[in-house]
């Protein structure tokens, strides 16, 4: 007997089901998965999402989240951290953030979980550079890696074993007062 192929889901029936943990996400039609952040991805979240906020928050340049659902031309995401410009972010009327971001973020970084494929996750990127981010990281600590996606440019790649660890990781011009080295970033997993 020969089965029928899936019946192909929209983006509405998949933002109408329950949230799962770890969070799914729609791309390309296509409901997947996001891996269960490990050590490494989790430590790297933490510290980034936190280094970055305290930098650019107290004077209202942006604001970092982490695994916060993006949702924009069709299709749903769940960055590891979203970077938003202060006048971008969604508030209330009464000026609380809101709950739904139906827009990308203005700077999406992704952390590559174990067993997690680059092709996804560098199509999250690409998506969001195509809809106005000013810059995509993709952070692959197996590797001691960040690939820097910028619109209308080829990947930068920024590694400990090809760069000196006190070369400093592009930012977006939004970003500029934030600074990090490839050698203090992955220096956050040694404990």
């Amino acid at each position: 007997m020969v089965q029928a192929p899936p019946k192909p889901i929209t983006l509405e029936d998949f933002l109408a089901q329950p949230e799962t943990k770890p969070a799914s996400e729609y791309l390309d039609g296509k409901i997947s998965q996001k891996p269960m952040p490990q050590g490494e991805h989790s430590r790297i979240q933490v510290k980034l999402g936190a280094a970055l906020d305290e930098k650019l928050n107290p004077d209202k340049t942006a604001a970092a989240f982490t695994e916060l659902r993006c949702t924009f031309d069709g299709i749903s995401i769940v960055p590891d951290i979203s970077v938003f410009i202060w006048d971008r972010i969604p508030r209330k009327e009464n000026g609380r953030v809101e709950n739904v971001f139906p827009i990308p973020p203005d700077w999406i970084i992704e952390i590559l979980s174990p067993g997690e494929g680059y092709k996804k996750v560098n199509k999250k990127i690409l998506r969001c550079l195509e809809h106005g981010a000013a810059m995509g990281w993709l952070i692959d600590p197996s590797e001691d890696a960040v690939y820097v996606h910028q619109p209308d440019q080829h990947t930068a790649i920024y590694d400990l074993a090809d760069n000196a660890p006190e070369t400093p990781l592009p930012v977006p011009d939004f970003a500029k007062e934030f600074s990090l080295t490839i050698g203090n970033l992955f220096a956050w997993l040694v404990l």
